[in-house]
């Protein structure tokens, strides 16, 4: 009764063959197969620097897709050249190895691990912009190449923000002390030229964001003629008049401060603190009232990341 268990018992073995892979039992492995492991292409930087020990070789051809990739905050990557950077932020330089095959939003990463500058608050600058979706590569980033970081940390900005916004509340006291503005001397001297002809349409009551054309049909302090370009690829205010067009950086403007003009309550005289002290203030009258509250928040930065 036992003949035909016997027969396909020797039927098994003889199929298995001196040369085909038998069963191992579990835990062992075929000669060779550790020496393998070790040879797989590790990612750029190999993280922490061990080799990828304890990973069974299964593991590894389940990952093995040329494109596919496995990105630890831009450490390691299946890309296998890299390339050496020098990202300078804050005055600190600093010396990096990185995947060619990396994208730019990886090296965003790399760099908030090394300057603790959120990805969001990041503007990464290497031949203009950084785009965060292509690699390296693509944007032919080579050995040595500037990358270029601006950004502040938020304790940063707060430690800015907060002096701001205290100094703003000082001035704000003082204007209620003393008689308005627009009494004074020095802005009577303008205001009473009256409106100028090609001044811009103003809306009570309203907000409106700042238009894609320069504010123009202000005055300035001498009564000449002013415009207002809000450069925001460049983080600049461009103020213009006849003569010249200076080219401000936001981040230099230390104030805004602004009042409504006696009896024509619908347009602002505004000033830009371009120094320590009030005797650097920028005078442009005849600012339309809905524009008033865009411009504030877009020179003194209202902080897109809270």
């Amino acid at each position: 009764g036992g003949a035909p268990g016997l027969e396909r018992g020797r039927a098994g073995a003889a199929s298995r063959g001196p040369g085909s892979s038998c069963l191992l039992p579990t835990g062992a492995e075929e000669p060779g197969m550790e020496a393998e492991a070790q040879e797989l292409p590790l990612g750029c930087s190999g993280g922490d620097g061990s080799p990828a020990a304890g990973r069974s070789p299964e593991g590894e051809e389940r990952r093995e897709p040329p494109q596919a990739s496995v990105s630890n905050g831009g450490d390691e990557d299946s890309g296998r050249e890299l390339v050496e950077l020098k990202v300078i932020w804050n005055k600190n330089k600093y010396d990096v190895k990185f995947c060619l095959d990396s994208t730019g939003a990886e090296l965003k990463q790399k760099i908030h691990s090394l300057t603790g500058l959120p990805p969001a608050m990041q503007k990464v600058m290497f031949k203009g912009l950084l785009p965060e979706e292509k690699t390296l590569r693509e944007i032919k980033v080579t050995n040595g190449a500037k990358i270029m970081v601006v950004g502040s940390t938020i304790n940063d900005v707060l430690a800015v923000n907060t002096p701001k916004e205290a100094a703003q509340q000082e001035v704000k006291a003082e204007e209620n002390k003393k008689e308005p503005l627009c009494r004074q001397k020095q802005h009577r001297k303008v205001l009473d030229k009256g409106k100028p002809d090609d001044v811009m349409p103003s809306v009570k009551g309203v907000q409106e964001r700042l238009p894609t054309v320069p504010l123009s049909g202000m005055y300035n302090k001498s009564g000449g003629k002013v415009r207002l370009t809000f450069k925001l690829e460049q983080d600049q205010l461009w103020i213009g008049t006849k003569e010249r067009t200076e080219k401000l950086p936001m981040g230099s403007i230390k104030n805004v401060v602004s009042e409504p003009i006696e009896g024509h309550e619908d347009y602002h005289m505004m000033a830009f603190q371009l120094g320590p002290t009030e005797a650097s203030y920028y005078w442009v009258y005849w600012v339309p009232t809905q524009y008033v509250d865009a411009i504030k928040d877009t020179v003194l930065g209202k902080w897109q990341y809270f």
